[in-house]
């Protein structure tokens, strides 16, 4: 196999003897790369200025990490641990080269000034490259007429929208709002779907009978409200034709709910988490506040749901693995805003998981037989690329590609502690594992980032990538079965009431 683009002179870097995963094969051969791109593969490249042996490491390309909450206000006004800078050296030493971080507004936030605010400080911090979802908590006038259109086309085609948390939650009048603008324009709507009333009603009854211990955040986040948001969520895309990702999939009714409507030909994508395969419910109870570390939304479940992600992941049903990392500390700036006194509701959802996001799926999954090393790329890189408009420039080891891709030691063994991570969270759930296999190189445009456990490059190197039409969104077609998204007359003028 040999390939190449046109250009002459030196190689800026090559790497050599490595076995090559993409996506659709392995192959052994160099690689080649120029001005951060790669430029050659083939067998016996000439050397480049900067000459790496990758003999017995596994080149793979460098991961997306498409959910992460970074330097991030949440809904209950709590800021993340982790700003642009420890999120991405975090996200680096992990084998992560691109991620994309949600823009939170706020119900009263203007959308140009939330964007604006969050360039800057990762244009000032971030190591790897960027780009951005919006997080939309006011569809009105203003965002659906002119802000929502005018970010998309500047390249950020994705948004992000609840169905829960008093302070985001849109109704289903609101969501098919924005599932029209998102069609006529291009982007992808992703829908953290659950039930905000039947979390709402249970929880109320729990914290009247006293019942306030982080376990019951699972009690009150029934995997109902999961799945029958998701149904909802799917009906309305359907309705108006246009794609629709589910985040962050946890349940199993909820995960046989999406292989059905894609098997009737529903275009519903979906993603789920490292929390989902390696945590359970069962591990918020403990003693005090402790399970407070696990407490995530929606919650993990049980042995069962986990085997039904697994499936989903083997079968096409779950098309991404993203971390969804959402990083609080223990303490009062995080988790345990009233202390010792906190009650589930008031404790920040989220844990954090940048760093072992693609090592735990990597251990667990590849060494253990479970997953290929090609369907490991798939849902660690090339359908993110995909999915949110990166693809062909990121995702895949390919002449034209960004050199991003990290070096693999199958062989290496670490034992997981939350001294070693680089996030600013000061604890992992996944304390003590043993994991087989570890990113021990990573290059990100051509640049070394990560070397002998070092960081390689200043903060502020990364760059903002704009993205193109998702692919789901190319040549997107009515299905023939409903015409009502191409005979929505004027919505694009903004909301109307019936």
């Amino acid at each position: 196999m040999a390939t190449s683009n046109q250009g002459s002179g030196p190689f800026d870097l090559t790497i050599r003897n490595g076995r090559i995963s993409n996506a659709d094969k392995t192959f052994h051969a160099d690689i080649g790369v120029r001005d951060g791109i790669i430029a050659a593969i083939g067998q016996g490249l000439p050397p480049g200025r900067e000459d790496v042996d990758a003999a017995g490491l596994w080149v793979l390309p460098g991961g997306i990490d498409s959910h992460t909450h970074i330097e991030q206000l949440s809904g209950m006004g709590v800021m993340c641990a982790d700003d642009f800078y420890s999120g991405t050296v975090a996200a680096a030493f992990g084998g992560t080269t691109t991620i994309l971080s949600f823009c939170a507004q706020h119900r009263e936030d203007r959308i140009p000034d939330v964007l604006a605010d969050y360039a800057q400080r990762a244009k000032e911090k971030a190591v790897i490259d960027y780009g951005f979802h919006l997080i939309l908590a006011n569809p009105d006038e203003q965002a659906l007429v002119h802000d929502l259109p005018r970010i998309i086309q500047g390249g950020i085609t994705s948004l992000k929208v609840y169905m829960t948390y008093d302070r985001l939650k849109l109704d289903d009048y609101q969501l098919l709002d924005v599932l029209a603008v998102a069609g006529e324009y291009g982007a992808m709507v992703m829908v953290h779907a659950e039930n905000h009333d039947m979390i709402r009603w249970v929880a109320r009854r729990l914290l009247e009978r006293g019942h306030t211990a982080p376990k019951y955040h699972t009690v009150a986040h029934d995997a109902l409200a999961e799945s029958e948001a998701t149904h909802r969520a799917i009906t309305l895309s359907r309705l108006v034709d246009v794609p629709v990702l589910i985040v962050h999939v946890a349940g199993e009714e909820t995960v046989d709910i999406i292989r059905k409507a894609q098997q009737l030909g529903a275009r519903v994508f979906a993603e789920s988490c490292p929390q989902y395969l390696f945590l359970e419910a069962k591990d918020t109870d403990l003693p005090g506040l402790e399970g407070a570390k696990f407490c995530c939304s929606p919650p993990p479940g049980d042995k069962a749901s986990q085997e039904a992600v697994w499936a989903g992941f083997k079968d096409g049903t779950l098309n991404v693995y993203s971390s969804d990392h959402a990083p609080y500390r223990y303490d009062a700036s995080g988790k345990l805003p009233k202390g010792d006194a906190t009650t589930f509701k008031e404790m920040a959802n989220g844990v954090p998981g940048i760093e072992l996001r693609l090592p735990l799926l990597f251990s667990e999954g590849v060494m253990k037989g479970r997953i290929t090393i090609e369907e490991f790329v798939a849902l660690t890189a090339t359908n993110h690329a995909r999915m949110y408009g990166l693809a062909p420039r990121k995702g895949t080891i390919a002449v034209g590609a960004d050199a991003d891709f990290a070096l693999w030691d199958s062989t290496r063994k670490v034992h997981v502690t939350a001294a070693m991570l680089h996030d600013r969270v000061g604890y992992t759930p996944y304390e003590g594992r043993e994991l087989n296999g570890w990113p021990v190189q990573v290059y990100s445009r051509g640049r070394c980032v990560v070397r002998n456990n070092e960081l390689q490059v200043a903060r502020g190197s990364g760059q903002f990538i704009a993205r193109t039409r998702p692919e789901p969104m190319v040549d997107r077609k009515p299905s023939g079965k409903r015409g009502i998204f191409s005979g929505l007359v004027g919505l694009s003028s903004g909301p109307t009431e019936p």
